[in-house]
């Protein structure tokens, strides 16, 4: 794949999905964090439900830290998953409280020593919460990638770099928007709506 038809790629799906943006609802960074531990096999609709009393009633790390793991538990039970993200989210705030004042760091490795927080949700609150120009990896993105040749990789990890070296500087984190919404609207993992595609003009590899 060449930067010029990424690029070309890239302006087909902003023609396509001119509104696309980030679909989980947070007003900081320490919202961001909470909700993209909380979005792991779960819809962004469904957290957005959960997160509305959650943030309202526990705004910050330390007043988060203080509910039970089974109080936690059964305000987010509904995300599933939702012992091992409570049990990630409690530890993860208590590290917040310990060691950073109860902030969200901005920098990459002090947020991957977080627990439950690996390398996508830290480029998604780096990108999200800071406006760095990051290209996150999530399971659409991972699959798109591949699927449509941008990146021929076997690991998220792997597409991420890929896609860094291929997307535009100052344009990906737009990208990792376009992906997804085109993951979720018509490419998607099991019945992709070829027909309707708008990559389907020689833009697409078709790696189904």
């Amino acid at each position: 794949m060449t930067k010029e038809k990424a690029k070309r790629i890239m302006e087909a799906l902003a023609l396509e999905y001119p509104e696309a943006k980030a679909e989980l609802n947070f007003s900081n960074p320490f919202e961001t964090l909470i909700a993209t531990i909380l979005s792991a096999q779960c819809t962004d609709k469904r957290v957005n439900m959960v997160t509305e009393k959650l943030f309202r009633d526990y705004p910050d790390a330390k007043t988060m830290a203080a509910l039970s793991q089974e109080e936690l538990e059964d305000k987010i039970r509904e995300c599933g998953l939702y012992r091992m993200k409570a049990k990630h989210i409690l530890e993860a705030c208590r590290a917040l409280n310990e060691e950073h004042g109860g902030n969200v760091p901005s920098d990459r490795k002090a947020l991957m020593k977080l627990p439950g927080v690996g390398q996508k949700t830290a480029g998604v609150v780096l990108m999200a919460a800071f406006g760095s120009d990051q290209i996150p990896v999530d399971t659409h993105v991972f699959r798109l990638s591949n699927r449509i040749g941008l990146v021929k990789a076997d690991t998220p990890e792997k597409t991420e770099e890929g896609l860094r070296d291929l997307i535009e500087e100052g344009t990906r984190a737009h990208a990792h928007h376009l992906l997804i919404w085109h993951g979720r609207r018509c490419c998607s993992a099991r019945k992709p709506e070829c027909e309707r595609c708008p990559l389907n003009d020689g833009l697409c590899e078709k790696n189904l």
